[in-house]
């Protein structure tokens, strides 16, 4: 039974590993397409569409190693929690690792040669490191199950939205050059990506408030940190 136990164990962590360390592809991900964006680098972009064969193929491998081992091991308390959160992160992992896919996809559609504006690609650019922090900043988070930290996400998820509106505004404003105005479009689209990205971290940062407390719940620049240290 001692040996079962200890197996089980193992299994869990090792689950564990492996949906955060998709995270840690999405981050490779997320510097490939950004650098793609930035230099109009066509083949790099097609290396991220490739590429993101192994993000899916992380999501089925945790997918059905959380469903294999509730079979087996029928878990309770604080490791199903774990277990139906792996399921939902493993989902955000690849969702943003799409969103990567996306911005990689417009690469070629905006033009080598098209003009561009500075202000959106530095704002794109911002985006760009806000949404790798806050990738990174959900991977500790529920690795150390630190409350607070997936809490400060929510803070840093507001950035993200405020630059996605201020690419918007100033792509409606960029004037009457067709060519600048297609182009801007396109950046839009990849800001609504960023956007998107950022908003899976912050569902993750749900995921880790779960396990800790028991309780699901959005989570907001709000919530009293104190609210979320009571375990189930």
């Amino acid at each position: 039974m001692q040996e079962v136990r200890h197996s089980y164990r193992e299994a869990l962590r090792d689950l564990e590993k492996q949906a955060l360390g998709g995270l840690d592809l999405v981050t490779q991900a997320l510097d490939r397409a950004l650098e793609s964006v930035s230099y109009q680098d066509v083949e790099l972009a097609g290396m991220v569409v490739a590429d993101d064969d192994r993000i899916d193929g992380r999501y089925l491998e945790v997918h059905q190693g959380v469903l294999s081992l509730l079979a087996r091991q029928a878990p309770v308390a604080s490791d199903l929690r774990i277990l139906a959160a792996l399921l939902h992160i493993i989902r955000c992992v690849e969702r943003m690792g799409d969103q990567c896919v996306n911005i990689a996809k417009l690469v070629p559609l905006s033009g080598y040669e098209s003009p561009k504006d500075k202000d959106i690609l530095d704002s794109i650019e911002r985006m760009g490191r806000h949404a790798r922090s806050q990738v990174t900043q959900a991977r500790d988070a529920f690795s150390s199950r630190n409350v607070e930290l997936a809490q400060d996400l929510v803070r840093q998820d507001a950035e993200i939205n405020r630059l996605n509106r201020a690419i918007f505004k100033r792509a409606v404003e960029i004037g009457d050059d067709v060519d600048t105005r297609e182009w801007a479009m396109f950046m839009i689209l990849v800001a609504r990506a960023l956007e998107r990205v950022g908003d899976n971290t912050v569902d993750i940062a749900e995921q880790v408030v779960f396990v800790v407390t028991g309780l699901f719940r959005e989570v907001s620049d709000s919530t009293p940190a104190a609210d979320a240290v009571r375990p189930a």
